[in-house]
């Protein structure tokens, strides 16, 4: 059973509330995206708060929404956010995010989305609907995100990387160019698992492409892997 909490350097996510618990994929993304120009921050599907947290203390002149369409997580992320040192400057509304709508644009969009297309559902109802794709599709997610994004902006995402043709697919479809795409591999010797990308609206840049290795051995980060979430991990 996961722990109900879980301490960061300089915050703590309480997570007993939240069907999904903190974890590397979340942790990633908030530590790998390109955020350092950003005034305003959208974070879909926000969960415990985590991504969203950790945009703040990463970029202190932005202003963070989260959008979670479960309410007891919705509850938690509030409590999260306010318990943290950047409170002022996130804010999260329960909602679904097909349903969300803003005055203003964003610069950057972070999301750890439903992925398990497909798949057999298990049985905790919340579980499911955090980590099934039936109502928030890739394809929605997309052109939702492509309507809030400012001119320059950038939609950061992780995802399993044996989905990562159709996502391209999608986002070329919309409208996208892929500016910089990394394939996460658990150790040196192993396959990609996930992709972390990084799409901006049409331009002439080129695709900046990397490889992360989370682990030397089990249970043994990377130099790689320690310089990205040294900031946020207690133990590192």
């Amino acid at each position: 059973m996961a722990n109900s909490y879980f301490t960061f350097k300089q915050f703590t996510i309480n997570q007993n509330r939240c069907a999904m618990k903190v974890g590397t994929d979340g942790c990633l993304l908030g530590a790998w995206a390109d955020i350092s120009n950003s005034n305003n921050i959208l974070d879909i599907g926000c969960g415990s708060g985590l991504i969203a947290i950790m945009s703040a203390q990463r970029c202190p002149q932005a202003n963070i929404t989260g959008i979670e369409i479960d309410t007891e997580a919705a509850a938690q992320a509030i409590e999260n956010s306010k318990a943290s040192p950047w409170n002022d400057r996130i804010k999260i509304i329960k909602k679904d995010f097909l349903e969300f709508e803003s005055h203003e644009t964003f610069d950057t969009i972070l999301s750890n989305p439903p992925y398990f297309i497909n798949s057999l559902k298990c049985p905790d109802e919340k579980r499911s609907k955090a980590r099934h794709a039936d109502t928030l599709t890739s394809y929605t997610l997309l052109l939702q995100s492509y309507k809030l994004l400012s001119a320059k902006g950038k939609l950061s995402i992780v995802i399993p990387y044996d989905q990562l043709t159709t996502w391209q697919e999608q986002a070329e479809e919309i409208g996208y160019k892929v500016t910089r795409l990394t394939r996460v591999h658990t150790r040196s010797d192993s396959a990609p698992k996930r992709a972390l990308i990084e799409f901006c609206k049409s331009n002439d840049s080129k695709t900046i492409l990397e490889d992360f290795v989370l682990e030397e051995s089990p249970g043994t980060f990377t130099t790689q892997a320690i310089e990205l979430l040294k900031p946020f991990y207690l133990k590192l």
